[in-house]
C-alpha cells in the first residue's frame, strides 16, 4: 500500500510539473552550496556579479521566469553582461527530509540573507565577495501569468556592478 500511494504521489507531481509544459532549470543534484561557490569563482574573474534565482523545477513561477529571460534578447544580454545566473534548487517541501539536508537548507538559506520569505521564486545577487546585495521578491515583476519585461529590467540594470559601484 505505501509504495502504491508513493506511486501516485510521484506521478502526480510529475503532471504537475508537465502542465507548465516548461523545461526544467534546476540541477537537484547538485550541491547549491558548491554551486554559489563556483558562480563566485566565475563572477570575480568577470567582473559580474552573481544572480541566483532560488526555487526549484517544483514551482511553475520559477519556470515561468527562466523562460521569460532565455527568450527576452534585451534581458538576456544584460543577464550576460553583468551577472553569473544561477537556479539554486531549494524546496521547502522536503526541508525536513533528514538531518543532514535540513541542515544543509538552513546553512543556505543562512547564507543567502532569508530569501524564502518572500515566496519563490525569489532572486539575490551576490557581489563578488559572496556579500548579498539585495533581495528581490519577484511578485513585483510578474504581469498576468508572465513576467513585465520593464520591471526585470529595472531590477537589473539597478544591481548591475557598474550601477552598484557607481562606474
Amino acid at each position: 500500500m505505501r509504495e502504491l500511494l508513493f506511486g501516485v504521489f510521484l506521478l502526480l507531481s510529475i503532471v504537475a510539473q508537465g502542465q507548465t509544459g516548461l523545461p526544467r532549470v534546476y540541477n537537484e543534484t547538485i550541491d547549491p552550496i558548491a554551486q554559489i561557490d563556483s558562480a563566485l569563482i566565475k563572477a570575480k574573474t568577470s567582473g559580474r556579479y552573481v544572480l541566483c534565482q532560488l526555487g526549484g523545477n517544483w514551482c511553475p513561477w520559477c519556470l515561468r521566469f527562466a523562460d521569460f529571460v532565455s527568450k527576452d534578447s534585451v534581458i538576456n544580454q544584460v543577464i550576460a553582461d553583468s551577472f553569473v545566473y544561477i537556479h539554486v534548487n531549494y524546496d521547502p517541501r522536503n526541508a525536513s527530509a533528514d538531518e543532514a539536508r535540513a541542515q544543509r537548507d538552513a546553512n543556505l538559506l543562512r547564507r543567502l540573507g532569508s530569501p524564502q520569505r518572500f515566496g519563490f521564486p525569489v532572486f539575490i545577487v551576490l557581489d563578488e565577495h559572496g556579500q548579498v546585495l539585495h533581495i528581490q521578491d519577484s511578485s513585483f515583476l510578474e504581469e498576468g501569468k508572465s513576467y513585465n519585461q520593464e520591471r526585470v529590467l529595472r531590477f537589473f540594470r539597478s544591481w548591475t556592478p557598474a550601477a552598484v559601484k557607481g562606474t
